[in-house]
């Protein structure tokens, strides 16, 4: 039977890490190792200098075997890769984020980065991905699907495949879209807004402004255009 380590960002309690491995029980024997509470825009980092501990945690899945770490996404992979999944997982799944992992936001995501760690270690990684909404119609439409579309087709070294679903009605989606390159515009436009918060000190705070543009053939134009996002993604750092 089939291994599959599950991992996210948004913390062990999130709906979409439920939503995920309830959906990855169909495929195999699946165990759960993520952050005790939310650890998103940490990107590919690992913890050193101190030690990381793991608990078993409750999961509302059943047969799913659950723990929770208070170390980074990434800490979480290679925790469960190496020490907690008998013998290595043959999959890791990352998410489903809370939030789209598009274009130059790759760069920031902990959903990206657990699963570059995973391609890192060798394994086979699916990176799940949705609008920051409550509307999830169109993921647990095509969820189950596109997880048995993926999970046999290969990637070359430091690849990952990234699946992102738009935030729409199932009624609004125009289907799925293979093969989407990265964009390289960004998704989101930072600035900082500032409050001074004492004499000598000002207070940031990061604001992003959206993009609604993006060139053809990219994940975030598929996104902009109500579609499944499926492509790969390659870690080059």
């Amino acid at each position: 039977m089939r291994k599959i380590l599950i991992t996210n960002d948004d913390g062990i309690d999130a709906d979409g890490i439920i939503r995920l491995a309830k959906v990855a029980t169909e495929f195999g024997e699946v165990w759960v190792v993520a952050p005790d509470s939310q650890r998103s825009a940490m990107s590919h980092s690992i913890t050193l200098r101190h030690s990381i501990e793991v608990w078993k945690s409750d999961f509302p899945v059943p047969g799913v075997h659950a723990y929770a770490c208070n170390g980074t996404p990434s800490d979480c992979v290679r925790i469960g890769v190496l020490n907690i999944v008998p013998g290595k997982p043959d999959h890791v799944f990352s998410g489903i984020n809370f939030g789209y992992n598009t274009a130059t936001d790759l760069q920031y995501s902990a959903t990206a980065g657990a699963a570059f760690e995973a391609a890192f270690q060798e394994i086979h990684t699916i990176a799940f991905s949705e609008d920051a909404s409550e509307i999830h119609e169109v993921t647990d439409r095509y969820l189950k699907e596109i997880m048995a579309g993926l999970i046999d087709k290969p990637l070359g070294i430091n690849q990952i495949w990234n699946v992102n679903f738009p935030g729409c009605s199932l009624a609004e989606c125009q289907g799925i879209l293979r093969d989407r390159k990265v964009s390289t515009e960004v998704f989101y436009a930072d600035r900082y807004t500032e409050t001074p918060v004492s004499e000598d000190r000002i207070s940031y705070m990061v604001e992003g402004i959206r993009n609604y543009h993006a060139a053809e053939g990219t994940d975030l134009k598929a996104i902009l255009d109500n579609c499944v996002s499926v492509g790969i993604a390659t870690n080059i750092s």
